[in-house]
């Protein structure tokens, strides 16, 4: 099958040391596309793995016209492997999955079904009997997404299935910082009605570890506390929770020199999450001015 030269769907996958998956994935998104009959293009971003992935990747993509390979010269976390793709996709759809293989891309079909029929801009997967440890995954992420959906108002059950369908005006020119993709599509400004889920299955991974753990429940809550003010603005609510941290800060040395104990607790406290406000600011704002990627060398694949 030769790539055509304006792709319908381009498929976005970030992979960070993946060996033995990658290339099982890519025959198996592959084979479903090909069975759609809609011009696609598959983008592996390789993320700075240290093992064998992009090597793998590298000897299929000579045979493999559909395959396109980034290859970033830094680990950028997901987020910022996403970004590469989305800003490298030519597709006017553009599907995400994650690179362990545990999104069976037989489910890709059905969510683009659910896109064209609803006139939804973001399709979700909502994974069904998840195939992970309860205690360290599946609670953790169950607390996670509860907690996401509250602040983001979009009522998204599984915000970490990495199986997601977007129209591609929505992530065209994303710039995300390492761990905002949790928060996608509320950061591209899409509203409830505009957010479908469809159940998807999950499986084990036949390879490797995971790279998840339970800490991620306790980063997705320090990271929610500034998506508020990254929804609204950014820019202008950078140098208020900027002055609302040092007022903070302030009064609670205040409270140390009266003996206060109270006022000292009450400010510190405030200082403290003022500050983690801040620096979610600052570094989402650093990453619209100078990017969160750089890609190293493209492999395979056609320029439009």
């Amino acid at each position: 099958m030769s790539p055509p030269t304006a792709p319908e769907l381009s498929v976005v996958v970030p992979v960070y040391n993946e060996a033995g998956n990658v290339v099982p994935l890519f025959v198996e998104i592959r084979d479903v596309l090909q069975k759609l009959g809609r011009p696609f293009e598959v983008i592996f971003v390789n993320d700075g793995s240290t093992d064998t992935t992009l090597d793998e990747l590298r000897e299929v993509v000579a045979t493999e016209p559909s395959l396109r390979i980034l290859d970033l010269a830094a680990n950028a976390g997901e987020a910022g492997a996403l970004c590469a793709g989305f800003n490298a996709a030519r597709g006017v759809l553009v599907v995400t999955l994650d690179g362990d293989g545990q999104n069976p891309p037989h489910d890709i079909p059905r969510l683009l079904d659910r896109l064209d029929q609803g006139g939804y801009r973001v399709v979700s997967g909502w994974r069904q009997q998840r195939q992970e440890g309860l205690v360290l995954r599946v609670l953790p992420s169950r607390i996670a997404n509860w907690l996401i959906a509250a602040v983001t108002r979009l009522p998204v059950h599984d915000n970490g299935c990495g199986l997601k369908v977007y129209r591609r005006d929505v992530v065209a020119g994303a710039s995300l910082p390492r761990g905002m993709n949790r928060f996608m599509p509320a950061i591209f400004g899409v509203s409830a009605a505009e957010v479908a889920e469809v159940p998807v299955d999950d499986r084990s991974r036949r390879h490797g570890q995971s790279h998840y753990g339970i800490s991620r429940t306790l980063v997705v809550m320090r990271d929610l506390l500034a998506l508020r003010a990254i929804i609204a603005n950014p820019r202008a609510s950078e140098p208020v929770s900027a002055g609302v941290t040092i007022a903070a800060g302030l009064a609670a040395l205040a409270g140390v020199r009266r003996g206060d104990a109270a006022l000292t607790v009450v400010a510190a406290v405030g200082a403290t999450i003022g500050a983690m406000i801040w620096w979610n600011l600052r570094r989402f704002n650093r990453a619209q001015r100078n990017g969160v990627y750089r890609v190293r060398r493209e492999y395979g694949g056609e320029k439009a």
